[in-house]
Parts: C-alpha cells; structure tokens; sequence
C-alpha cells in the first residue's frame, strides 16, 4: 500500500464554504483575558449568509472571551478524524435571546433539516437562553490532509528503485548470456522477448 502524502488545497470563499458546510465538528479557538488560548469543542454550521454560527450559552467561557476579542480562529474537522480540516480567521459577533431565535432556526435548519415542531423548539431556546456565535471569514488556509511529507515518499519510491535496478542489474550478466544462447538457437525471438519485458 502506497504511503499517503500531506496535501495542502487553496480553495476561494465559495470553495471554503462548500467544504464547511456538510462538516459539524470544529474546535473555536478564543483569547482569554491573559491573551492565552482558550479552545472549545462544538458542532458548528453556516447559515444562509456564509458565515459559521455555533450554539451556546451566554455563561460559557468562550462567550466571555468572544465579547471581549471578538477575533476568533475555528478549526473545522472531517467526521474522520484522518480527513481533511482547515483553520478559518474570522470576526466573531454574540447574539443573545431573543434575538438569538430566528438565526438559532436557521443554525438547525441547515445542519439537521425540519424540526418537528418548530414552535416548541423556538420556545425551548428562549427557556433555556439560548446564543448564537457568528463568525465572519476574514482569512482561512489550505484545506489539509496529514500524511507523510512529499520528500520522504519520493526518497522511498527513489530506495526502491534503485533497489530493483541493482537487483536486474546483478542478474542480468547470466541471464545476457542465457539470452544470448536462446537467440543462437531461435533466430533472435529471444529479442522480442527482451522488448516486450522493457516494455
């Protein structure tokens, strides 16, 4: 089995979302007050403007610090976890209830589909205080895939076939003489034998 390479993809802001938006895992990355990171585990969506909108509540860290320094950083993962990923830089913004329902709708409208009840969940967000964290894509990576550098693949695949000319190589002064003695006796057919195992 062939190693796999690391690849690196260069994708415009209608190639980022189109990668984005069948993907749910992400980890939003925050400042806390201290500057040092704070990362955060969630499902994650696009609404109908294009920008990533997670669901909270107000109370959580990552909010605290969202408010605070709204520059943001979400890393969208592969169900996978070998799949590919890539890194979005964005402007954050906080909704808070009631303003939250409708975009709330939205976040679960495009990462499920229908609600069965549209009413009851609407109620529920308010019960619970739901918010939305918005996220603007100011800048974004490659999409990745891990794997082994390029140069330690072509290193291998240049082992091997060094390898294998060494080992035709060292054969192939018994096997020119056999060779040589078959074309003797068949008229040169051993020649179009030698071209069809170059080949």
């Amino acid at each position: 089995m062939s190693p796999s390479i690391a690849t690196n993809t260069r994708v415009d802001l209608d190639g980022l979302l189109e990668f984005v938006r069948p993907r749910h895992r992400a980890v939003l990355l925050t400042r806390r007050s201290d500057g040092t990171p704070q990362a955060s585990p969630l499902t994650c969506g696009v609404d109908d403007s294009g920008r990533l909108v997670m669901a909270t509540y107000p109370e959580r860290a990552k909010v605290r610090n969202a408010r605070r320094a709204p520059s943001v950083s979400v890393l969208v993962l592969s169900d996978e976890w070998n799949g590919p990923w890539v890194q979005i830089d964005g402007e954050a913004e906080i909704l808070d209830a009631p303003d939250s329902v409708e975009p709330l709708v939205e976040y679960y409208r495009n990462i499920a589909g229908e609600h069965p009840n549209w009413h009851e969940y609407r109620a529920a967000m308010l019960t619970q205080g739901k918010s939305l964290i918005r996220v603007t894509p100011l800048r974004w990576g490659p999409v990745a895939t891990g794997g082994f550098p390029a140069r330690l693949v072509e290193d291998e695949g240049q082992e091997d076939q060094e390898g294998y000319e060494g080992r035709e190589g060292q054969g192939g002064q018994d096997g020119q003489d056999g060779q040589d003695a078959q074309e003797g006796r068949e008229g040169g057919s051993g020649s179009s034998r030698m071209d069809a195992a170059g080949d």
